[in-house]
Order: C-alpha cells, then structure tokens, then sequence
C-alpha cells in the first residue's frame, strides 16, 4: 500500500533505483528519482568511487595507446 494518500498533479509513484522502495516522482521532490537524500547520496558514492563501472574492452597489454589512425 502506497505511503501516500493523494499524489500531486502529474506525479507518479516510481521505485527507488537505491533501496527499492516507494520514490514520488515530482519536482516537489528534490532527490528524485530516489525517495530520499541518504539514496541519493549513496548512489553518488558509489559512483564517485568507481564501485559501478561500464564494463569495456580494454586493448591487449602488448597494443600501443592511443588512435591507431594517427600513429
């Protein structure tokens, strides 16, 4: 059951991408689309210390850096 009663105009109930819970995704919620400050800034940590990462195809060890169209 949804925590809130009535939502705004144009709102809609999302889930929280950090724990999963209820998020109101409105501009009269500032940490949206998390439900809360503390998601928001958990999720940035995360970020900022590399714990998500795009996964990529790195070279071979023995392949020069850089473009190979301007070596």
């Amino acid at each position: 059951m949804s925590k809130l009663n009535h939502l705004p105009e144009g709102a809609r109930l999302v889930t929280c991408p950090a724990c999963q819970g209820e998020s109101l995704y409105h501009p009269s919620n500032p940490f949206r689309p998390f439900c809360s400050e503390r998601c928001k800034n958990n999720d940035f940590g995360a970020w900022a210390s590399e714990t998500f990462r795009m996964p990529t195809e790195a070279p071979p060890d023995e392949a020069p850096f850089g473009d190979p169209r301007l070596q």
